[in-house]
């Protein structure tokens, strides 16, 4: 679903002449498929479409009357589940959120890095799902069940409130460097869900998740790049995160 921003902002554009008909764009994409060449290579592509239409969209075009062996993920298109995380023009993003009027009458996309590309621009999300799933992303508590809610105020709750709202598209973690060099390293998503939860006041198993991110391959592979904070489509301070998550290991917590 759209933001209030997106709305406004697509309400602003058009009330500024931001859509006055088709324009032509041009798709430059990075393809890839093992059954053809063990090689990638590079497409080009030429459609209308109007300035207001999302990439997905236009990536829709190309599939459904151009070539139909076009692979992409999508689903909600609503910058919601994720699925549609790329690398356009350099740099990550969600195809359901990006405009034909932001990239110009040229764009080149590829698939997100440091990930296995199984074909065009579908990657193989389990190395990313694994360094998810070792950091325990998931309340623990072993106190029972209480008679009522959890209760929690308003001040524990903002404690964690921006890292709430990953949606593990992996565009944090996929344009993170180390990430691309370091199999072993769990990332910045990762680091992000172990967050939510350290910092849940309702959560035991907060120790737990910091004993794990202090291994070498927890968050002190990071170098601060900024670049995790920079590719989330959804604004969480992933870097600031990260450096609560070290401080808690080094002065808190651990």
């Amino acid at each position: 679903m759209a933001t209030p921003a997106d709305v406004l902002q697509d309400s602003d554009r058009r009330r500024a002449g931001g859509s006055t008909g088709q324009v032509t764009l041009t798709l430059k994409i990075r393809r890839f498929n093992p059954e053809v060449s063990q090689d990638s290579w590079w497409d080009e592509f030429t459609v209308q479409a109007d300035p207001l239409d999302r990439l997905v969209e236009v990536l829709h075009q190309v599939k459904w009357y151009q070539d139909g062996t076009l692979s992409f993920r999508r689903s909600c298109a609503h910058g919601i589940c994720g699925s549609d995380a790329m690398l356009i023009n350099g740099r990550n993003a969600l195809a359901c959120k990006v405009l034909v009027d932001d990239v110009g009458s040229k764009v080149t996309i590829e698939p997100i890095r440091g990930l296995p590309v199984l074909k065009d621009l579908i990657v193989d999300m389990d190395p990313f799902l694994d360094g998810y799933k070792s950091v325990l992303p998931f309340l623990i508590n072993d106190s029972g069940e209480p008679e009522k809610e959890r209760l929690q105020s308003a001040e524990e709750r903002a404690r964690f409130d921006d890292t709430t709202k990953c949606i593990l598209c992996a565009a944090c973690t996929t344009s993170c460097p180390i990430f691309w060099g370091d199999e072993g390293y769990v990332g910045p998503a990762a680091i992000v869900n172990a967050h939510r939860f350290i910092f849940d006041s309702r959560d035991e198993a907060g120790r737990e998740r910091l004993k794990i991110l202090s291994e070498k391959t927890g968050v002190f592979r990071c170098r601060t790049t900024f670049n995790c904070t920079e590719a989330c489509p959804r604004g969480i301070q992933v870097t600031k995160a990260i450096q609560e998550v070290k401080r808690s290991i080094l002065f808190d917590r651990f």
